[in-house]
């Protein structure tokens, strides 16, 4: 897939909201960057997982990005530009996170796993719905 300028813009800003949540109440990679990249790119999970954790790298997931990228499910240019955007955002949303009392937190916190989870659910079963009651 190429890095043309719509991409490039959607990773901006896909990296900068998941680098502020991250900073804000602790999510980021596989709770924001691995669904937006898959709605908002068309990656399938596999490449947008890999793509994830391509642009967490370094710390995290040497030995797991391998197995993507010999697979060849990861998309290099998309993780940098992540990477980017992620600290920067991350920076900004801790700076937001340490302004507002932990009670708001942690219901913005609920709520975007509240809102993951509800939204992963109803694609699990759409998607096993059809195995279970053929």
């Amino acid at each position: 897939m190429p890095l043309d300028p719509a991409t490039l813009l959607t990773l901006l800003a896909i990296g900068l909201f998941a680098g502020v949540a991250s900073g804000f109440v602790g999510v980021g990679g596989g709770l924001i960057l691995v669904p937006a990249m898959m709605v908002f790119l068309g990656l399938g999970q596999h490449a947008a997982q890999g793509t994830s954790l391509a642009m967490m790298l370094p710390p995290v997931g040497i030995l797991a990005v391998m197995q993507y990228h010999k697979a060849g499910e990861v998309h290099w240019a998309f993780a940098a530009v992540l990477c980017l955007t992620f600290v920067v955002g991350a920076w900004g949303g801790s700076k937001l996170s340490l302004r507002l009392s932990e009670g708001w937190v942690k219901l913005v916190f609920g709520l975007v796993m509240l809102y993951a989870s509800v939204r992963m659910l109803f694609k699990a079963w759409a998607q096993i719905q059809p195995t279970l009651f053929p």
